[in-house]
């Protein structure tokens, strides 16, 4: 059964202390990890539902791969790897870059110390980057090809657009930042952001200023804790250009 918990790593950041953690779920008896940055939560695998439908509704509403080619996609932030693994389970995706800022995050997956790990190290699509996310959205979203343009960027890093993780990241969300990251989408290119709050009309109203297309879509699930449901909210936000609708 293993224990009932146990700490995997803890290290100090720049960002705060983080740490991985592994307990055994009292209801169910499964091994749950949890990531956390100082006192707050950053990822559960308890909670993974809202993760892996950003992939699917981001991916889903992203343009066709030109003949022979694939979808150029990027994921900020890396966490317990569900958005990724899910982004990777599209055969229309050719390359994936995952944009992480803790370093410690990356060497969890690569030392196989978090149960999807394993499974983005052998993906050769794959490509871990330790950077900062929203820096890059203003400069070029891969380090490694400047200038390049993607299909889709599927970002999940804050609680949500009001409440971030660090003061800093609050001037991401604002019309410019938008706008320039709009600009290393494909025609039709997608984005697309998780939210741990409700539908935001403001926000929405604000993505609408710098894409063509807005679509809040709530995502509930199953609350194994409180009981009942909970819900997320996946922004889905396209460029002018060719798009299709949400399967």
């Amino acid at each position: 059964m293993g224990a009932l918990f146990e700490e995997l790593d803890w290290r100090p950041t720049p960002m705060g202390a983080v740490s991985l953690r592994r307990r055994r779920d009292p209801a169910s008896g499964e091994q749950v990890y949890e990531i956390k940055l100082d006192d707050d939560f950053l990822m559960s695998s308890l909670w993974t539902v809202g993760e892996t439908e950003l992939a699917r509704l981001g991916l889903a509403a992203s343009p066709e791969a030109e003949a022979g080619g694939g979808l150029d996609v990027v994921v900020g932030g890396l966490g317990l790897g569900h958005t990724a693994v899910a982004a990777l389970e599209d055969a229309r995706v050719r390359s994936l870059v995952v944009v992480e800022a803790l370093g410690e995050v990356i060497e969890w997956h690569r030392a196989g110390l978090v149960p999807l790990g394993e499974r983005l190290a052998s993906d050769a699509r794959c490509r871990l980057v330790q950077g900062d996310f929203f820096a890059l959205a203003e400069s070029g979203l891969d380090p490694q090809a400047p200038g390049a343009r993607f299909h889709a960027v599927l970002l999940d890093i804050d609680h949500s657009p009001s409440h971030v993780l660090t003061p800093v990241n609050a001037a991401f969300y604002r019309r410019g930042p938008l706008r320039r990251l709009a600009e290393q989408l494909h025609p039709g290119g997608v984005f697309a952001l998780w939210s741990n709050d409700p539908p935001d009309d403001a926000f929405t109203a604000l993505l609408g200023e710098a894409f063509a297309d807005v679509t809040p879509h709530v995502v509930e699930f199953p609350n194994p804790v409180q009981g009942g449901t909970s819900a997320n909210t996946v922004y889905v936000a396209r460029t002018p250009g060719e798009s299709r609708a949400p399967r």
